[in-house]
């Protein structure tokens, strides 16, 4: 496994911008996909966007498409979620993690696709 500590969040009002990292340590960084998932009170954990080992391939949540981006330092042993264009509704605990197995590009992330988590940063979105 993978050590991750996520750092970034915060209130902001609507319309604003944060960006969330997640520093790793632990194993090759490098070589395993990593995502961030999200979980809003009273709400089940879901998949937010994903970016593959090499950092070609990226996905996305249809709520966030177009306002947020995944990216990764692989010098840096980081993976960061510029977040654009916040909503209200997106407030919640945003958690990255780290693929289970190396060298893959996620397709259709799920939770089990994962074995590493952070501990999660909180962000609020005023209205």
């Amino acid at each position: 496994q993978v050590q991750l500590v996520e750092s970034g969040g915060g209130l902001v009002q609507a319309g604003g911008s944060l960006r969330l990292s997640c520093a790793a340590s632990g194993r090759t960084f490098r070589n395993y996909a990593m995502a961030w998932f999200r979980q809003a009170p009273g709400k089940e954990r879901e998949f937010v966007a994903a970016i593959s080992w090499g950092g070609v391939t990226t996905n996305y949540a249809e709520s966030v498409k177009g306002r947020f981006t995944i990216s990764r330092d692989n010098a840096k042993n980081t993976v960061y979620l510029q977040m654009n264009s916040l909503k209200p509704e997106d407030t919640a605990v945003y958690y990255c993690a780290a693929d289970r197995f190396p060298f893959r590009t996620p397709r259709t992330p799920q939770i089990p696709d994962f074995d590493s988590w952070g501990q999660g940063t909180q962000v609020t979105v005023s209205s």
